[in-house]
């Protein structure tokens, strides 16, 4: 299911705000600052996004998200919810705007920065099937592959 590039969402039903409802109480259980849909099963294009005590601090919902500006660059240790327990160091950019819907159909834009950004940027990622380790060099990707498999067994 991670490797599935997801599907937009055609419209914004019950079922879809139930969805994301459902993805903001898992994020905020799971002590996550984003979560996109595909890695709790269903291959839509939504994401949530969480900052906590920044200043965004309501969590944010965003619908059928699209990168579409990117700006710096940053590198800095980064995890995920669907690989537990392992963190790397990833290269990304500073700030990204992100274009989508919220839950009721309506347009958004939103201009994330810091750790916003690089949520926003990895949990797109995610709906394109692209996972974090992706980023990895491929020795960090051996090591990765063999320690984390070692964990699992």
């Amino acid at each position: 299911m991670l490797r599935r590039v997801a599907r937009n969402v055609d419209a914004i039903t019950d079922e879809i705000r139930t969805l994301c409802g459902d993805m903001v109480d898992t994020m905020i259980a799971a002590h996550g600052v984003g979560l996109a849909a595909n890695q709790v099963g269903v291959c839509l294009r939504v994401i949530t996004l969480d900052m906590g005590t920044e200043k965004e601090s309501a969590p944010i919902v965003i619908i059928n998200p699209t990168i579409v500006g990117l700006e710096g660059e940053d590198v800095a240790e980064e995890g995920c919810l669907s690989i537990p327990g392992f963190y790397e160091s990833v290269r990304r950019a500073k700030k990204a705007v992100v274009s989508g819907e919220d839950i009721e159909g309506n347009a958004l834009q939103a201009e994330c920065t810091g750790l916003l950004a690089r949520a926003a940027q990895h949990e797109v990622e995610h709906l394109d099937g692209v996972l974090f380790i992706d980023h990895l060099s491929p020795v960090k990707k051996q090591l990765f592959k063999r320690e984390y498999g070692k964990e699992k067994k």
